[in-house]
């Protein structure tokens, strides 16, 4: 239980990040933005804030920014409808009411014979079978009402497509973009808890039971010698150490301004089919703000740089498909961390928020890398590809993503079972 828990909190941090990043940009740019969604499937909760509605969904597997002209709009008033319109004080229609007028008798009804509510932002049409044609400007805030739900037009300059192509690009990269954001921020606060390690020749923590604790060593002690080798970075105390297992090697070491040698026998420790030697010290740690921020940055772009070289294993075949974990072996490995602390749980999420961000920008249908590239395509054509192309490319990405989805699903439960 305790795992879901955790595992929910970070997805819904990483996902909600994500599509603040697509929102706050959409917003900017002036594109209309209906609904800012966590989650997928059934609602649990609605509020309307200004023109979004921001709703947590069932399904914690994702999330979304509707905005107005990804897809077709849903109000179409055809020649020949009945509708019912609203007033403001200087006579522009501000409200339009689709269907159920007999629940609005203080509208004003009337016929429609054409109806604009993206360019011209007209609606002309008969008050009465025989009665003249006439003629409203709607107001370029005006909402209109279908199955007793209010819901605000979007006129062509408030779309997604009728913004400059920098804008639109801003738009999709800002989500991942935000992910990046978001790791650098957990690793400042992860080094500021954890500390920032130091190459410097002294000693950290020190491991109970181990031979550095029971020799009489402590942790910030500053290594001279071993074995009378000068020690000058804490690389070549490890460097010195783990070629010599079950030796004995004699520390002299500076503690309070005074030198003293202690004596002791390393342990070994068997991995990846070497044995080395081990004392029990972690790495020396300091806490520094700006060289907390520093680290972060570093960190976010060596977990990137080792993802993209994973990446290019996966296409050249030197990376199995056995090998990629999907949900479940996520959830499985989050547990595992949950376990070991805090701490490292603020590592993991950094790690997968950088993860979610390497995987959006592939150039891949569906996901945000490949509507990226369908704008630089657009850029380098000096057109946009056309919308049904576009779209039946990403429907086709995503069921491919879907059956990839299942097969790493399976291949977690497998491992699962058969370790």
């Amino acid at each position: 239980m305790e795992t879901l828990i955790v595992v929910v909190i970070i997805f819904g941090l990483l996902v909600s990040i994500h599509e603040f990043g697509h929102l706050v940009v959409a917003k900017r740019s002036g594109i209309l933005c209906r609904e800012y969604a966590i989650g997928f499937g059934p609602k649990l909760f609605a509020v309307k804030k200004g023109e979004t509605v921001y709703t947590l969904r069932l399904l914690p597997i994702g999330g979304y920014v509707r905005m107005a002209g990804e897809d077709p709009e849903i109000v179409d008033v055809k020649p020949g409808q009945s509708i019912g319109v609203f007033f403001d004080r200087s006579g522009k229609v501000n409200r339009l009411v689709i269907d159920h007028l007999e629940s609005y008798p203080d509208a004003r009804f009337m016929t429609v014979e054409h109806c604009d509510l993206e360019r011209e932002l007209v609606v002309t049409g008969y008050e009465e079978e025989d009665g003249p044609l006439v003629r409203y400007s709607v107001d370029h805030e005006a909402t209109y009402v279908s199955d007793h739900q209010d819901f605000q037009i979007a006129p062509i300059d408030r779309q997604f497509s009728s913004k400059s192509l920098p804008k639109r690009f801003l738009t999709i990269f800002a989500g991942p973009f935000m992910n990046l954001v978001l790791a650098v921020v957990i690793f400042i606060i992860y080094f500021n808890i954890a500390g920032i390690p130091s190459d410097a020749p002294q000693l950290g923590k020190l491991i109970a039971g181990y031979p550095a604790e029971q020799a009489g060593l402590h942790s910030g002690d500053q290594v001279l010698r071993l074995n009378g080798t000068k020690m000058d970075s804490w690389t070549a105390i490890t460097k010195y150490i783990e070629p010599r297992p079950k030796q004995k090697i004699t520390f002299q070491i500076r503690r309070d301004g005074h030198v003293k040698s202690i004596d002791l026998v390393t342990r070994t420790r068997t991995g990846n089919g070497q044995t080395i030697g081990v004392i029990g010290v972690y790495q020396p740690n300091y806490y520094s703000l700006p060289d907390s921020l520093k680290m972060s940055v570093s960190q976010t772009f060596f977990w990137i740089k080792m993802e993209l070289q994973g990446l290019g294993k996966l296409v050249s075949g030197g990376f199995n498909l056995n090998q990629l974990s999907g949900p479940v072996g996520i959830y499985h490995a989050t547990g595992e961390v949950v376990a070991q602390g805090l701490i490292l749980v603020l590592n993991w999420t950094a790690f997968l928020s950088i993860n979610l961000a390497v995987i959006n920008l592939l150039p891949l249908p569906a996901l945000d890398g490949g509507r990226l590239f369908f704008l630089i395509v657009e850029a380098l054509r000096g057109k946009p590809v056309e919308p049904q192309k576009e779209a039946f490319v990403h429907f086709v990405g995503f069921a491919l993503l879907m059956v990839l989805m299942l097969l790493v699903t399976w291949n977690d439960i497998q491992h699962l079972f058969n370790p």
